[in-house]
């Protein structure tokens, strides 16, 4: 490959990582093509994007971008892929799906989401237990909803038994 076009490479690379806000390093190797084609299809309806990458233009592309990747470099080694999300958990969760398929492929090399670098297979677990963006809102709101919620059920019960007590007065009268 001449130099011109690795530059074109590296820099496609640079601007895919800038994309998504997480990225997954990734063993595929291994994979047959039924497989492979499984996972490509898993990932394109994750909202995935799966890419093979060289090692070597992966860390020229990561080297050129704005922050500190150099935790990463240790695991630029072997056939790599590249899985990139705007979902930090979506990635991880794919691969334990695959893995419990009784595949021992895709493998995590290493991971960087929400600025912070996770080495090793052995991240895979705590990777799926991060909540996302939106399931952090969510969890927000539904605290924020709780105690309106228990104020609006508290007069609601208050004005039914308000209104059991003076109606059960109104015929006692009579």
């Amino acid at each position: 490959m001449k130099k011109e076009d690795k530059i074109i490479v590296i820099e496609k690379i640079a601007d895919t990582l800038k994309e998504y806000s997480c990225f997954y390093l990734v063993e595929t190797a291994g994979l047959d093509a039924e497989k492979t084609t499984a996972l490509r299809r898993a990932c394109n309806k994750a909202d995935v994007k799966l890419v093979v990458v060289k090692n070597t233009l992966l860390h020229k592309a990561l080297e050129s971008m704005e922050g500190d990747y150099s935790e990463l470099y240790g695991a630029l080694h072997g056939a790599t892929s590249l899985m990139c999300s705007n979902v930090g958990n979506a990635p991880a969760k794919l691969i334990k799906d695959f893995v419990k398929k009784d595949m021992t492929l895709p493998r995590l090399k290493a991971a960087y989401v929400e600025e912070t670098v996770y080495v090793g297979e052995d991240q895979l677990d705590a990777l799926c237990a991060i909540k996302s963006k939106n399931e952090l809102i969510a969890d927000v709101v539904a605290l924020l909803q709780s105690p309106a919620k228990n104020v609006i059920s508290a007069l609601n019960s208050g004005a039914t038994k308000l209104h059991g007590i003076l109606e059960t007065l109104s015929k006692k009268e009579d």
